[in-house]
């Protein structure tokens, strides 16, 4: 199961955070202790680590961790941001690697080279891009056509519901089933009588 899907850049602010588990501590501590553990690893060194130490944090109290269910850090770097899935020994690490990978062309698609601006200003569309991917800390999407156009279709659909929901939108996207299809928006009448059209 996938724990956590962090996404922090180099000075170790928290760019994206989702939690799958529920949190005993502080999720700023969580995220200070992940990152210390990414950031003073060398580049040459493999892309996961076990992390006991984060058992105290994702782990209900009381709950205790079989032998068998030890956390580990799969992360990857990208120029200034870092990538981290916290996930138990039942994912594959080299599997998390490539979900990594997938959600990072995915993120590309859609910001069109997508930098640490695009996850701060957009962090709802980033957010609904890691959900087409995962939900409930297991994997739901790997191909990145699929997964974009699934966010290409829920933003037409915001786009169209925004649309017919604002009487001052200019797109007229009401006409389609809309209640109010033969009436005019309030801008069109402004815009008519600002011109002449319609004066009495």
């Amino acid at each position: 199961m996938i724990h956590a899907v962090l996404i922090f850049n180099t000075s170790g602010v928290p760019r994206l955070t989702k939690f799958y588990s529920p949190i005993a501590h502080s999720a700023q501590t969580l995220v200070e202790r992940i990152y210390a553990l990414v950031a003073a690893r060398p580049p040459g060194l493999c892309n996961f680590l076990d992390a006991p130490e984060l058992e105290a944090f994702l782990t209900p109290k009381g709950a205790g961790t079989s032998d068998g269910e030890r956390l580990r850090v799969v992360y990857r770097s990208y120029a200034t941001l870092h990538f981290v899935f916290v996930v138990d020994t039942a994912e594959s690490e080299l599997g998390i690697l490539d979900l990594i990978q997938v959600f990072v062309e995915s993120l590309d698609s859609a910001f069109e080279n997508v930098c640490e601006l695009d996850l701060v200003f957009h962090f709802d569309e980033a957010h609904h891009i890691l959900s087409e991917i995962i939900q409930g800390g297991l994997v739901l999407e790997t191909n990145v056509n699929e997964i974009d156009r699934a966010v290409q279709e829920a933003g037409r659909a915001r786009k169209e519901s925004f649309a017919s929901a604002n009487p001052l939108s200019l797109g007229g996207g009401g006409t389609v089933g809309s209640r109010s299809a033969g009436l005019q928006t309030p801008l069109g009448w402004l815009a008519g009588r600002l011109t002449g059209v319609g004066a009495r």
